[in-house]
């Protein structure tokens, strides 16, 4: 922490030794919003919309309150994807059809003689007429929350085999009511979760289901109506949900239970019966019975009965699990690390992985946990888990994959794992050689405090190499180091991983110069100030017009008064959610490191974008990049300045390099390259 301290200052020394004792305790999340018979029921607007991605089935409801109340929530809940509301009655001359009728954009369907009664005749009748690729059906006695309509779509694109999803339900009071379903080989079918709360981790990530309630279910249209609807036959007996979900299955794809999509409904206490071991399932109804059972040959269900495991049975279709630990929460778009941790869990849920995640001390910041349980990630954070010492000592049994990221966690981590994952591969992953970062940095300013550092952190990271099963770093480079360092250790290169985007903006139409990373990593902050002091007036020099956006989070108070004094050329945006219009419309990426260690995802992001990139050598360490090909590179200011200019103004080097960058990256940094490294690291058939 000495360079921290010297670089950044106590106060960010402070928050960082902070954070690794202090977790960020999970949100605490408000309470559902639910309209209640007092709100006055006045006709509301429904959007309108030529090509909605969605349509949204409603069958009417006998209580007008709870079919007004239902579309008021919609209505207020909106949605970023263009949806229609279709609400379907069988009683075109009651009075809630004739009020309903003045709700503008809502369409209306009336169905007075069904084939057959119920609800499943009416969500029939709606997808029918349904004009977009999803159908959703909501029964009326429901409220969605915001983002729920968001969730379930994204989750179909998140996953190809996604065939149905379904939201988490929500009793009024925010208890929970169901987070998907089981369907047990004794003929019951039932929630999971119930009356629990609906925080705890085993509730709250994107995972596969036996079924979901057709309370708040999405399904694409095409399938729907492939296989035929809801089986009308059943509805009397509220079974249809159930053999809708396992003919999808039957069909090739998979029911996925979205726990980000929050939707309400009113509770059903006096039909329900519960399962007396506490176990949190619900037994909904037997449905594996008489003629139904005769025509349908379902795949094996669950084994025995509500009196099992419940825990295990529900992820009984999980065949691998991997533990990852890492220092922090990941936050992707604040941290090259993060980025590439995300990113590889792509990759291990291609490779049949459920992953488990925990940041080192329990933390979980919103909306960064949130996003990894929306993919399929279960995410473990306080109160609800001790430690991750208790919880491997109580489930590392169960996982054949431990992945510890960065040193300080693996320290912590690694020894655990050996005593308690006796199935499990154990890989130290190192995202960069923090001794090698420590070196250069005391060889840079000539610290004996800092030498001193690095010379531990080397003990500390070769020893933790000896302790795991096999090492994964960054660059190739780094790997060459560790092989004569330590010939017999079992040492394979995961690189950063991006999705190649492609450049959006001709040269012409493209002005100024980008710095992009993360201040709390001291390496950038040295290359600003390095930027600013050094090679930016001799740029300007040659270019008076030329300006520097500098974005990343945490910047010092030092880095901001430096930037404030540079004046009209440097603009200082600090942390900035979607970094892509930057990318797309600044002329070229500037990388001035004088120090460091691994991949640089700063230079990675660029490149992925068709963004050309000035880099020092250090920057460019270990990206197959060569100069004048495919990147700039440059040691002193006024090479680094020159650099800059000659790529500012020649149009056809900016498109070589352009095109070279983009090459590269498709070689050697997207997620096929990827998948086939990490194969390799745990012995994996791809």
């Amino acid at each position: 922490m000495l360079h921290v301290l010297r670089t950044e200052g106590a106060g960010v020394l402070l928050r960082k030794l902070a954070r690794r004792v202090r977790a960020t305790p999970l949100a605490v999340k408000d309470p559902p919003v639910v309209l209640t018979c007092q709100t006055p029921l006045q006709p509301l607007s429904l959007p309108v919309t030529e090509s909605p991605l969605a349509s949204i089935v409603i069958p009417a409801h006998a209580c007008f309150a709870h079919t007004h109340h239902c579309l008021a929530a919609l209505a207020r809940a909106g949605a970023r994807a263009a949806f229609e509301v279709i609400v379907v009655t069988a009683r075109p001359d009651d009075e809630a059809a004739e009020r309903l009728a003045r709700y503008p954009g809502l369409r209306l369907i009336m169905n007075p003689n069904p084939p057959a009664p119920g609800i499943a005749n009416a969500r029939n009748r709606g997808a029918e007429l349904a004009r977009g690729a999803t159908v959703v059906f909501l029964n009326p006695d429901t409220q969605v929350q915001s983002g729920w309509l968001d969730a379930l779509l994204q989750t179909f694109q998140d996953v190809p085999d996604a065939g149905m999803v379904g939201s988490r339900l929500l009793y009024p009071d925010g208890r929970q009511r169901e987070a998907g379903g089981i369907l047990f080989d004794d003929g019951t079918a039932g929630s999971y979760g119930d009356r629990d709360d609906p925080d705890k981790p085993e509730y709250s990530y994107r995972r596969a289901v036996d079924y979901c309630s057709g309370a708040a279910l999405a399904i694409r249209a095409g399938l729907f109506r492939q296989l035929g609807g809801f089986d009308v036959s059943l509805a009397p007996d509220g079974r249809e949900d159930l053999d809708l979900a396992i003919r999808v299955r039957a069909a090739g794809f998979q029911v996925y239970y979205q726990p980000t999509s929050t939707v309400v409904q009113g509770d059903d206490a006096a039909t329900a019966r519960h399962d007396r071991s506490g176990s949190g399932f619900k037994i909904a109804r037997r449905f594996l019975a008489g003629t139904w059972r005769q025509r349908r040959q379902p795949e094996p269900l669950a084994p025995g009965s509500p009196d099992t495991d419940i825990a295990r049975i529900k992820e009984r279709q999980i065949r691998r699990r991997a533990f990852v630990a890492d220092n922090y929460m990941l936050t992707p778009d604040r941290e090259s690390g993060s980025l590439r941790m995300s990113n590889l869990f792509v990759v291990l849920q291609e490779l049949g992985f459920k992953i488990t995640f925990a940041a080192a001390n329990l933390e979980a910041p919103e909306p960064y946990v949130s996003q990894l349980q929306a993919r399929g990630v279960e995410c473990l954070y306080r109160p609800y888990v001790r430690s991750l010492a208790h919880h491997l000592e109580t489930q590392g049994h169960l996982y054949d994959l431990v992945i510890a990221s960065r040193a300080d966690t693996a320290a912590a981590v690694l020894p655990i794992a050996r005593r308690h994952c006796p199935n499990a591969r154990l890989l130290f992953d190192t995202v960069d050689l923090h001794y090698l970062r420590e070196a250069r940095l005391a060889e840079l300013a000539g610290h004996r405090s800092t030498r001193t550092l690095a010379d531990w952190r080397k003990r500390q990271e070769l020893g933790l190499i000896d302790a795991a099963d096999a090492t994964l770093v960054v660059s190739p480079v780094e790997l060459e180091l560790l092989r004569t360092e330590r010939p017999r250790a079992r040492l394979y290169c995961v690189s950063n991983v991006h999705r190649i985007h492609g450049s959006a903006t001709p040269c012409r139409e493209r002005q100024d110069l980008l710095f992009i990373g993360a201040f709390a990593h001291p390496p950038n902050a040295d290359a600003v100030r390095w930027l600013i002091r050094d090679i930016l007036p001799l740029a300007r020099a040659r270019l008076p017009g030329l300006h520097c956006h500098l974005i990343g989070a945490d910047p010092p108070a030092a880095i901001r008064a430096l930037a404030a004094q540079a004046g009209a050329g440097v603009t200082l945006h600090g942390y900035v959610p979607d970094v892509k219009p930057w990318f797309d419309q600044c002329r070229l990426s500037v990388a001035p490191l004088r120090y460091g260690a691994g991949v640089k995802g700063k230079i990675n992001q660029s490149l992925a974008h068709g963004l050309p990139v000035v880099a020092t050598g250090m920057a460019a360490e270990g990206m197959f990049l060569v100069d004048g090909e495919s990147v700039l590179l440059a040691e002193t200011p006024a090479d680094f300045a020159a650099a800059i200019v000659r790529l500012y103004t020649d149009e056809a080097l900016w498109e070589r390099l352009s095109t070279g960058g983009l090459s590269v990256m498709e070689r050697h940094f997207s997620f096929a390259a990827a998948r086939r490294a990490i194969a390799e690291a745990i012995d994996a058939q791809i």
